[in-house]
């Protein structure tokens, strides 16, 4: 039995959120939890929520659940859609630039035997 977490149009890019996404694919949730508070980057907390929020909708789906047998299934970031904006440039010229969003999606599962 699989829950699963989404952030949808969270600020920042997605390249950068997959850094952080991929140190706790395939751990345990506390272990991948403690991995996040650790990592010195600004997309650490954004994960550890969506996490979290996936071990809540775990227990709530289910009663016989045993959070310490947990591990992350999926954990994986899409690009979301990029605001345009101008920037003023020298001499009259304008600069486009993007600001770029991202959707996080976290799945948790139970330890089966084929997986390690």
């Amino acid at each position: 039995m699989e829950a699963r977490a989404e952030a949808r149009y969270v600020r920042g890019s997605a390249q950068k959120a997959r850094l952080v996404i991929d140190l706790i694919r395939g751990q345990q949730a506390g272990k991948a939890i403690t991995i996040l508070q650790a990592t010195n980057k600004r997309f650490a907390p954004t994960i550890e929520k969506v996490l979290r929020s996936a071990i809540a909708n775990a227990e709530n789906k289910s009663n016989d659940v045993d959070v310490d047998q947990l591990i992350v299934t999926e954990a994986y970031v899409n690009e979301g859609p990029r605001a345009k904006r101008v920037r003023p440039a020298p001499m009259g010229r304008a600069y486009r630039y993007q600001r770029r969003m991202s959707h996080i999606i976290v799945t948790v599962g139970p330890k089966t035997a084929g997986k390690k």
